[in-house]
């Protein structure tokens, strides 16, 4: 038999933490009855500054089997933040998770824009992009490169060298799933292997801190100047110079205002 299920929350502390926002978030989409269209980033909306979709997207998901799927992944992929299995902690998973959220976003972003812009591709110009698997195959790939040896155990059943799950998964999530998101996907394992070979590295708390303050800044900020929520506390004006932004917080009444220049700005896959 195996442990608890309690002892083994315990000892993924960060992966259930997860697990249960993203799944806090589905309920309350379905429940709201939100479609995946106001919370999926695509190219469309993120050159129109709606750039809070790269955060908002990967914690969503459209259905209950695409948040079981991604979720029990994650959960087999746990053990990255166990230090008795690769030394590796909840600090890093933390950190890194972090950088895995933003920069896969940004580089599906930027695959949609070299489609579009070289290869006229303009389908993918509102391709809308939702789901964590961004993420969990950025671990799976961390994971084949630290520990190759380790098998991935999905829904219970299911059993994956760890050294090839990555392309395995990418293969068999496209062909079994039409809408299944190549590009994120793929987006997910690149980020992966660039934290494993060591060549994003460095992360520690202040590191962490100040991403996660300048994150929160631009998701902010984002869905102020796209009119997505009011924020009565925030003002954005513009300068005399639109070129050269002004940043200040104003004393009024009874609290602050942030002022700042207005800049000018230039079916889901499943991932």
């Amino acid at each position: 038999m195996g442990k608890p299920l309690f002892y083994e929350i315990l000892e993924k502390p960060a992966t259930s933490c997860i697990i249960g926002i993203c799944s806090a978030i589905w309920f309350y989409i379905q429940k709201k009855n939100i479609g995946y269209s106001h919370v999926g980033v695509s190219y469309e909306t993120a050159i129109e500054g709606q750039y809070w979709r790269i955060i908002t997207s990967a914690f969503s998901h459209i259905s209950v089997l695409h948040l079981v799927f991604n979720m029990s992944a994650l959960w087999s992929l746990g053990v990255v933040e166990q230090p008795g299995h690769m030394g590796l902690g909840v600090k890093f998973y933390l950190h890194y998770t972090l950088v895995l959220v933003v920069l896969s976003g940004m580089l599906v972003l930027g695959a949609y824009h070299v489609l579009i812009q070289k290869f006229k591709l303009e389908y993918f110009r509102r391709v809308t992009a939702v789901g964590y698997s961004c993420v969990v195959f950025g671990w799976m790939t961390i994971l084949s490169v630290k520990q190759p040896s380790t098998k991935l155990e999905l829904f219970g059943f299911l059993s994956l060298p760890i050294s090839f799950a990555p392309f395995e998964s990418l293969i068999f999530t496209s062909i079994i799933v039409p809408q299944a998101s190549f590009v994120g996907h793929l987006s997910g394992i690149i980020v992966g292997y660039a934290i494993a070979w060591g060549l994003i590295h460095g992360m520690n708390n202040y590191w962490a801190v100040s991403m996660l303050g300048w994150i929160v800044l631009v998701f902010v900020l984002s869905l102020k100047q796209s009119g997505a929520f009011d924020f009565n506390f925030l003002e954005i004006e513009s300068v005399t110079d639109p070129s050269f932004p002004s940043v200040r917080f104003l004393a009024s009444g009874n609290g602050r205002t942030l002022q700042m220049s207005s800049l000018p700005v230039s079916g889901p896959d499943l991932v």
